[in-house]
C-alpha cells in the first residue's frame, strides 16, 4: 500500500515538473514570435496545452513567470553555447550555431530593451552569460596575460564573438555563414595576437 502512494506521489511530482516544464518552454518559444510586451498569459497557455490558472498556480504572476524562463533560457543557452575550452575553431562554430538557432530573437529582445524593463533584465543577463562564456572558453588565452590586458582582450573578444557581429555578418552583408565564421576567426586571432601594452586613457 505504502509503495503504491509513494508511486502515486511521484508519478504527480513528475507531471507537475512535466507541466512547469512545457510553460516555461512556451514562454522561450513566444520570445522567438512576438515582442515581450505583446506576450500575454492566454498565449502561454494556449501553447503550453494548459489553462490560465495553471500557470499562475506554478509561478503566482507575469513577473515570476519571466523570471522563471530567464533562469530556464539561461541553462538552456549555456549547454547550446558550450565549447572545450582553448579551441577556438569549436567555440566560433559554437557561437554560431547559438546565433544561427537565436540570433534573431535576440535582436528582438535588444529591440526593447529601452522601452520594457523586462527586457532590458533579460538582454542585461545575456550580456553577463556571454562574457562569463568568453571568459571561460578563452581562458587558456587569457591566463598568459596580465589582469589589465586580460580585462582589455575579453572586451575586444566579447564584441568579436557579441550576437551583434554575427547580425553585421550574416543579416547585412549577407556572407554565408562558413564565410561569417572565418571572419569572426580572424577578428579573434588578431585580438590574441594584439602585443601587451596595458589600457591608457586619454
Amino acid at each position: 500500500m505504502k509503495s503504491k502512494r509513494q508511486y502515486v506521489m511521484r508519478a504527480r511530482a513528475d507531471a507537475t515538473a512535466q507541466t512547469r516544464q512545457r510553460i516555461l518552454q512556451a514562454v522561450f518559444d513566444l520570445h522567438e514570435e512576438k515582442l515581450s510586451v505583446d506576450i500575454a498569459l492566454d498565449d502561454v497557455a494556449s501553447r503550453a496545452g494548459v489553462s490560465v490558472q495553471t500557470v499562475l498556480r506554478h509561478f503566482g504572476s507575469r513577473d515570476n513567470l519571466i523570471e522563471a524562463t530567464t533562469e530556464f533560457a539561461n541553462e538552456l543557452i549555456v549547454q547550446e553555447r558550450r565549447a572545450p575550452a582553448g579551441d577556438l575553431r569549436a567555440a566560433v562554430r559554437a557561437i554560431f550555431d547559438h546565433y544561427e538557432l537565436r540570433g534573431d530573437s535576440a535582436l528582438m529582445l535588444l529591440a526593447q530593451e529601452f522601452t520594457e524593463p523586462r527586457a532590458r533584465r533579460i538582454t542585461d543577463n545575456g550580456r553577463k552569460v556571454h562574457r562569463e562564456w568568453v571568459k571561460e572558453v578563452f581562458a587558456p588565452q587569457l591566463d598568459q596575460c596580465s589582469a589589465t590586458d586580460a580585462e582589455a582582450r575579453t572586451d575586444l573578444l566579447v564584441v568579436a564573438t557579441d550576437v551583434y557581429t554575427w547580425k553585421l555578418l550574416r543579416r547585412d552583408r549577407g556572407l554565408s555563414r562558413r564565410r561569417a565564421e572565418q571572419r569572426v576567426r580572424q577578428l579573434i586571432d588578431a585580438v590574441l595576437a594584439l602585443e601587451t601594452e596595458g589600457d591608457t586613457d586619454g
